[in-house]
């Protein structure tokens, strides 16, 4: 459904120290930096994930109710994930790393804040 997703960042060199780290828990490269300061991640067939700063020259700014999630293998994996989250400026949001239900799909999920305050959370479907 989906080609890409873009979150704004305020500090690029902070964003991709974080994101860096935590994406490589989840088995992706380190992202490409590009001069303009754009950093993508490329998952291939033109799927990608990217941060910039914005290019209204505003700061960046959550979305509020806003979530971006990466898929996981493996609980160990999202553990991970959130560690290397917290060590490189990430902070904590929404209840620990765990368990939940979300109407009947039984799910593993983490939740940070990047350096930007964007939501993001890590996922593993137990239901499948």
């Amino acid at each position: 459904m989906f080609s890409h997703i873009v979150l704004g960042a305020n500090d690029t060199e902070a964003s991709k120290k974080f994101y860096d780290a935590i994406l490589s828990c989840l088995g992706y490269e380190a992202g490409n930096q590009l001069e303009s300061g754009r950093t993508l991640y490329n998952y291939g067939k033109g799927v990608f994930f990217a941060f910039t700063k914005p290019l209204d020259g505003s700061p960046a700014n959550c979305g509020n109710g806003s979530t971006i999630s990466f898929s996981a293998e493996s609980f160990a994996a999202i553990d991970a994930w959130h560690a290397a989250g917290l060590k490189n400026g990430g902070t904590e949001c929404e209840d620990p790393p765990g368990e939940r239900d979300f109407g009947g799909a039984k799910l593993y999920l983490a939740y940070l804040r990047d350096p930007s305050g964007n939501k993001i959370a890590a996922l593993c479907n137990l239901s499948d």
